[in-house]
């Protein structure tokens, strides 16, 4: 046993823990990325594109962490991303997200295809949080989830827009998630086996394993593969910014576009109304062999970042890398995969350990770079090198 098994701190080990706690296929089906995974890999190894400026003999007493995201203040300019399924890598794990997000001061965002329903998630805190949406064909189930989300306390709508079809992820087929028949079946069978801790915390004690918020539109709210169904037939390949337009006059909250990697897509989602646009590739998972979020930012954050706040979200694995997007002019980043490994590996105390360690190394990192606010990280404080 080594110390990565005795005390996870960092992104990758709780990575490791939550790989040796999960069922095979839960486990790939978070960590994957579409085809080959070129862009998925891109989104990490980018970030060592860049290096930050380190300034001395600066009075950097008293550093302040701490910045607005979306009109509400944050501890740190991290947000956590939607993921679907989170409640089957930890017992209700939405709510354990949400909890550990609260407990830091950061906010937390629901799934639509999340296991726990937004009207759980909001008994759980009792404070508002965001709410991610695809564009669905049936437009008045659109405004029902919605409806239901602002009721919750969601003051924040995360809308996707780069899921017109949905990517080839071929692990998920692979490991008898997607396409196994019977042979898949069996296969996953056996993962869930291999997993003990995980069948009693989760499989046994953890139900519902249903997606909440869409169970009253399914026939069987609880066979996972009827909800997939049901999702892929939902997926729009039809919406154009027009209909952005219709959400912006429907949603009278705070509007985020996430999805978007270029600069005249960016300005369209300002056009129609947007708060936000997320710089965003899904995390690898749609289309393989994009650019990677990190090396689009600035190019978005040139061409609307004075007009609206931009976010980053993609392959950011430590508070370093925050500051990174911070200084190539992202307002905050959403993180997904870290939050899933640590509540995975080590439940809501994981994900609370987590960001804390994200917001030590941000105060760290400042403190070396010689500013003591987010408002001073800046481009001049950050260059590429490759």
């Amino acid at each position: 046993m080594s110390i990565y098994d005795v005390i996870p701190v960092s992104v990758a080990d709780y990575r490791r823990r939550a790989k040796r706690r999960l069922p095979g296929f839960l486990f790939h089906y978070v960590d994957g990325g579409a085809n080959d995974e070129d862009t998925l890999a891109a989104n990490v190894s980018d970030f060592r594109r860049f290096r930050l400026k380190q300034r001395v003999m600066r009075d950097v007493d008293g550093v302040d962490t701490s910045t607005t995201l979306a009109g509400h203040r944050s501890a740190i300019p991290v947000a956590l991303a939607p993921v679907g399924m989170a409640g089957m890598f930890a017992r209700r794990g939405e709510t354990q997200g949400a909890r550990a997000a609260k407990s830091v001061g950061i906010p937390f965002t629901a799934s639509t295809v999340g296991i726990c329903p937004v009207e759980e998630i909001a008994a759980a805190t009792g404070e508002p949080f965001w709410f991610q949406l695809y564009m669905l064909r049936d437009r008045d189930l659109v405004l029902k989830l919605l409806q239901r989300a602002q009721a919750a306390g969601c003051d924040t709508l995360v809308f996707t827009v780069d899921l017109a079809v949905a990517g080839m992820r071929l692990r998920d087929y692979r490991n008898g998630m997607l396409g196994g028949g019977l042979a898949g079946k069996l296969s996953q069978l056996a993962q869930i086996v291999s997993s003990p801790l995980w069948a009693v915390d989760v499989g046994l004690r953890g139900k519902p394993h249903n997606f909440g918020n869409l169970r009253d539109v399914v026939p069987d709210p609880d066979d996972l593969n009827a909800y997939k169904a049901f999702i892929d037939s939902q997926f729009d390949p039809t919406v154009t910014w027009e209909d952005i337009a219709w959400l912006r006059s429907v949603w009278k909250g705070k509007l985020l576009i996430k999805g978007v990697l270029e600069a005249d897509d960016a300005r369209a989602a300002v056009d129609t109304g947007a708060d936000g646009v997320i710089v965003s590739n899904h995390g690898g998972r749609q289309l393989d062999g994009v650019a990677s979020s990190i090396t689009k930012l600035a190019e978005v954050a040139a061409a609307v970042g004075n007009s609206t706040e931009v976010y980053l979200d993609g392959g950011v694995r430590s508070g370093i890398d925050v500051v990174k997007a911070l200084a190539l002019g992202a307002n905050g980043v959403l993180i997904g995969r870290p939050w899933v490994y640590a509540m995975a590996a080590c439940g809501e105390t994981g994900v609370t350990n987590l960001l804390r360690l994200f917001q030590q190394e941000i105060a760290v990192a400042m403190a070396l770079m010689g500013v003591k606010t987010i408002e001073e990280i800046t481009t001049d404080l950050i260059e590429r090198v490759i």
